[in-house]
């Protein structure tokens, strides 16, 4: 049986501009969250996103069987700042009997929320059944959320992308939809967005829906084009539709293809989601999450001045090296060289930061 979530563990009616109910679904201010991202989203990044507006932040993926097995490797990506909260770890991983686990772990290590990885499409997880892939399976899907239901009273949330595109259709002993698998590189997808036969993030909902899950964030495009489909707004609509009638107290981010401020308008005014999750389009702008507020408010937003981009260059290598020492000056290279995009010296300065080894030497490149 699992476990509800008391409105005393729910960080997101305690912390965010306002409460997560259908009934004020017109909210003057819209959750911004940065999105999970592989090898983006370390503590210095975070940290930026926060500085800018973030409401809350969503670690890298992070290894359930890796927690489970004690990993020293996984374990030192738990750490975090204070200033970081409301933060939000992501597991992935596809075998339930490792999740309890991985979420009592999470709970011992002071983060805020656990979300659930349904929707990476990256070959080294979903190529393995990890990822989107899991939703093919339904059932399993249920047992990994009830696994980490189990583990932790922290709010449990999860990461989906609109579709995955499938070959059969049976049913489980739930009567709900189980699908066989084909090979998105031989199978073409048939659309611009989504398959008309494939397992949706609104069959994931139903089948899900009397289950304390306290958000969902769904990457608009489909597991067969993961980035360069086009946003299917009329499933995350449907989604949003769902939850207010199913799951009134589960919010609904919509993600994908935000990558100025015109668009984060564009996913609310088209989807009625509760709030947005940027990633890609954060890539050398952490700045995004304080423009996107501002359009959002007033429908004006400034663009940052080379001076300014300069200032949160060093406060960003600041952050990495205090988290990772030189290591973490090694990892920010490829944030430099996007920081600097655009510039008409860009090409010159590359050369240099995919170099540099201490603040020093990047204090000199930007003088």
């Amino acid at each position: 049986m699992s476990r509800a979530v008391e409105k005393s563990d729910n960080f997101w009616l305690k912390t965010l501009p306002n409460p997560p109910f259908r009934k004020e679904r017109e909210r003057k201010q819209p959750i911004l969250a940065l999105a999970p991202m592989a090898g983006i989203t370390d503590s210095a990044f975070r940290q930026m996103c926060r500085k800018y507006g973030a409401d809350v932040v969503y670690t890298e993926m992070i290894s359930a069987d890796g927690l489970y097995y004690d990993s020293n490797k996984t374990l030192a990506m738990l750490k975090f700042a204070q200033s970081e909260h409301p933060i939000v770890i992501q597991l992935f991983g596809k075998n339930p009997s490792k999740f309890t686990k991985a979420a009592q772990i999470c709970e011992q290590a002071g983060f805020s929320g656990v979300d659930i990885n349904f929707g990476c499409p990256a070959k080294k997880v979903a190529g393995h059944g990890g990822g989107v892939t899991l939703m093919r399976d339904l059932p399993k899907c249920r047992e990994i959320i009830e696994a980490v239901l189990s583990g932790t009273s922290l709010p449990v949330s999860v990461k989906l992308r609109s579709s995955i595109g499938v070959i059969a259709r049976e049913r489980s002993d739930r009567g709900n939809p189980v699908a066989k698998t084909r090979d998105p590189h031989t199978t073409p997808l048939r659309g611009s967005a989504r398959d008309d036969s494939a397992i949706t993030t609104l069959d994931f909902l139903k089948f899900m829906h009397d289950l304390p899950l306290v958000a969902v964030m769904i990457h608009g495009r489909p597991y067969e084009n993961p980035f360069g489909a086009e946003i299917d707004y009329e499933m995350i609509k449907k989604c949003v539709e769902y939850c207010k009638k199913n799951m009134p107290k589960t919010i609904v981010l919509g993600n994908g293809g935000i990558m100025k401020p015109e668009d984060a308008q564009k996913m609310i005014d088209k989807t009625s989601v509760d709030g947005v999750g940027l990633a890609r389009g954060l890539y050398g702008k952490p700045w995004l999450f304080k423009q996107c507020r501002d359009y959002l408010k007033s429908g004006k937003y400034q663009e940052m001045t080379p001076k300014e981009i300069k200032k949160a260059v060093l406060l960003h290598a600041k952050l990495a090296f205090k988290s990772k020492d030189t290591h973490g000056l090694i990892e920010l290279r490829k944030h430099l060289l996007w920081y600097i995009s655009g510039w008409p010296n860009a090409k010159e300065l590359r050369s240099k930061l995919v170099r540099v080894e201490n603040i020093s030497q990047i204090k000199e490149i930007l003088k």
